[in-house]
């Protein structure tokens, strides 16, 4: 990516060997003013050389959050710029962004640092622009990026890996290179040095950079970059479904219609725990759901949480919030940094069914277990609850197959799926930069390649999209795995190639099920004609008949149904300015519904009124699964209580009771004070194996005393009604 018609003169490898003193330097140095000292002399004896200047960037390339081009002669003159060469599926890449940003709320550029994304591709995918584009947006990138598509100006630096950060003067020399993650303090050294060596010299200058950021030219969605799906029941038709809605930073329960149920965190990163309208997630990813327990990998907080349905609350189960390099763990869990946690599956391993939580640890290249119940790794000792450790992988990026699970290495396994029936009892691994599917057996830890990548484990570029047999199919950076044990069938979300492809295990044969290969956002008719975006989660539910695709960059969860062999979008999601105004009023109830009028509760503005509601049916019923039997909260005369909406949802499961919750606003008016919200339910269910089928209906009035001060916290009422 430089400028035809010049010669690089000058390599990172010329300045290895000058940095290498002064690194030496630096770690036997003591104080942080003999620090500094050490740099400046370094800078002083750099600025006497000529050699190390690199040429511009060539024209024609593609840029992001820019207004235009960018040179090194021209807008960046005069200031010091950071290149940072990565590549959006990286891992490490993503561990030192949060270190830029620091970076740049630091020193601005008005101050005199710039900082540039070098997009160097691994996979033919990030070569395209669209897709780093919503690279750029998922991980809130807001500097220039420029596309080095053909790694242009890879190859003439001599850079050797993801990610390399390079620090230029303002005429664009060389003065340091930083390779890999784990250089924070070094990097805020080198970049201050830099800033007071050439801001005492007059050679900054503190102009504007056209800088256009690539978010502002988008309309809001009501997904952003959902990361992963999951059904409740494990794939056994549940209900209801867990969705990680990733650049919102925050997790979905609906119904499996899409009907909003709960919205946990967001639109703002954060890492609180507490009642549910107060708690936030920073990019969560992988999700489990298993009746009113939600466990989240929240990733860029290093953190697993349970969402707690049933009390309103999330806590922390692991992790400290930072990323963490130990590759042994056994610490109890909050006590237990870890790294970049990106799926989750329940399982169980010598104890209780579901007493351990896997987890793909992408940060460190392996899997661990977060131990909920008392239990025991296979090949392993006995651990007490709360306890989280590594169950397989060394932690070096290998795609090493080996009986024993320390000696086996993972490249950032990125999704899970647990299968422990026999024949199969394994945990599915979907092993992103290896671009392969791995088993790990849950008898004794071994692990093995089920499809995709290559025989040799140093080998990470064995990519590609090839229907075949083991190691003859290719896949290209997988993010998500889904069982469905009816038909002993694997469901593989094909990230980079926008498909949904399925593994038959037994044979190890994989085929492609959906998606054309390029990415897009069509519905098919056919799955052969059906397109995708970089999918990244997957989950099965209704017996195996469906299947849940988090449809990342095209900001969707699709359902495709095996049986008609069609793709749909789930719901529209809670809010959509793209759709009609929700009515306001509740649908007319029946004349032989079920009216209720309930005690006054008092409550204050900025209170959340918390409404349990337990229903029972007749012996020998059970709902319609082919009716939509559900519910419809309203505020009839003070609609602005709820945001001038309706608010509906499906009634899936009565084993538990519907938990209604509506936040109030702030501030009130003198109207509202004595407003009522209404709970109507219509179920719809059937008698005697289904020989006699019925409606009902009831609704429930809760008058509220508002008071006149602002309030905190739930208050929470309870009811029950039998039909």
């Amino acid at each position: 990516a430089l400028s035809p018609g010049h010669r690089c003169r000058s390599f990172l490898a010329t300045l290895f060997p000058l940095q290498s003193e002064l690194d030496v330097s630096l770690d036997e140095a003591t104080t942080q003013e003999e620090k500094q000292s050490l740099v400046d002399e370094y800078l002083k004896k750099l600025d006497e050389r000529e050699d190390l200047k690199i040429p511009d960037f060539q024209p024609g390339l593609e840029w992001l959050n820019t207004e235009g081009p960018l040179s090194l002669h021209k807008e960046l003159a005069g200031k010091v710029v950071l290149l940072d060469f990565f590549t959006y599926c990286c891992i490490n890449c993503m561990h030192i962004l949060p270190h830029l940003h620091q970076l740049e709320k630091t020193h601005s550029v008005q101050d005199g640092l710039v900082i540039i994304g070098v997009h160097s591709a691994k996979f033919p995918n990030e070569k395209v622009l669209d897709n780093i584009g919503s690279a750029v947006l998922r991980y809130d990138i807001c500097h220039p990026v420029v596309n080095d598509g053909e790694a242009r100006l890879w190859h003439e630096l001599e850079v050797s890996c993801w990610p390399t950060l390079v620090l230029l003067g303002p005429r664009g020399n060389l003065l340091f290179s930083l390779v890999g993650e784990g250089h924070r303090d070094r990097l805020a050294l080198f970049a201050a040095a830099a800033l007071r060596h050439y801001g005492a010299r007059g050679a900054l200058r503190p102009h504007a950079v056209g800088v256009r950021l690539y978010r502002d030219s988008l309309p809001p969605s009501v997904l952003s970059f959902p990361g992963k799906v999951a059904v409740d029941g494990g794939g056994g038709g549940g209900g209801r479904l867990a969705i990680a809605d990733t650049g919102h930073h925050r997790v979905l329960i609906t119904s499996l219609a899409g009907h909003l149920l709960h919205a946990v965190g967001g639109p703002e990163s954060g890492r609180q725990d507490g009642d549910l309208s107060e708690a936030s997630f920073n990019c969560p990813q992988g999700v489990a759901i298993r009746g009113d327990s939600v466990y989240v990998a929240d990733t860029e907080n290093h953190l697993i949480r349970k969402i707690d349905l049933l009390q309103g609350k999330v806590s922390t189960l692991a992790g400290v919030g930072t990323q963490g390099t130990d590759r042994e763990g056994g610490a109890p869990g909050p006590q237990q940094p870890i790294s970049s946690p990106w799926d989750v599956a329940l399982g169980t391993a010598g104890g209780v069914e579901d007493n351990v939580l896997w987890i793909a640890m992408a940060g460190t290249h392996q899997i661990w277990a977060l131990f909920l119940a008392d239990g025991k790794l296979p090949r392993g000792s006995d651990s007490k609850a709360g306890t989280c450790v590594r169950w397989a992988g060394s932690g070096n990026e290998e795609n090493r197959n080996n009986s024993y699970p320390h000696k086996a290495g993972f490249a950032q396994p990125s999704g899970l799926a647990a299968a422990p029936e026999e024949p199969w009892s394994c945990l599915f691994v979907a092993d992103s930069e290896s671009s392969s599917v791995r088993t790990l057996a849950l008898k004794d830890g071994a692990v093995r390649l089920l499809v995709g990548g290559e025989r040799d484990p140093l080998n990470l570029f064995a990519f590609g999209d090839v229907d075949g047999k083991g190691v003859d199919a290719k896949l290209q950076h997988p993010l998500g795995v889904a069982w469905a044990p009816e038909q002993s069938l694997l469901y593989v979300a094909d990230s980079y190639n926008h498909k949904i492809k399925v593994v038959d295990p037994k044979t190890k044969l994989c085929s492609t099920l959906a998606g054309t290969g390029e990415a897009g956002d069509a519905l098919g008719p056919e799955f052969s004609k059906a397109c995708f975006s970089e999918p990244g989660g997957i989950c099965v539910s209704g017996g195996g008949r469906l299947l849940y695709v988090a449809d990342t960059n095209n900001h969707q969860v699709k359902v495709l149904d095996l049986v008609s062999k069609t793709v749909s979008p789930v719901g529209r999601g809670p809010t959509d300015s793209a759709k009609p105004s929700p009515p306001t009023k509740a649908p007319p109830l029946p004349r032989s519904a079920a009216r209720r009028e309930l005690p006054p509760v008092c409550v204050s503005a900025g209170q959340t009124v918390v409404m349990t509601l337990t229903l029972s049916l007749p012996d020998g019923a059970k709902l319609t699964d082919e009716a939509p039997s559900c519910w419809a909260l309203s505020a009839e005369g003070s609609e602005r209580l709820l945001g001038g909406q309706l608010v509906t949802g499906d009634v899936v499961d009565l084993s538990r009771p519907l938990r209604v919750s509506a936040a109030l606003p702030a501030a009130v008016e003198e109207s509202d004070r004595g407003a009522r919200l209404t709970l109507s339910v219509w179920l719809y269910y059937c008698l005697e194996a289904g020989h006699a089928c019925t409606m009902k209906a009831a609704s429930f009035s809760q008058p509220l005393r508002i008071g006149a001060g602002p309030g905190e916290g739930e208050v929470n009422v309870a009811w029950s009604h039998a039909f």
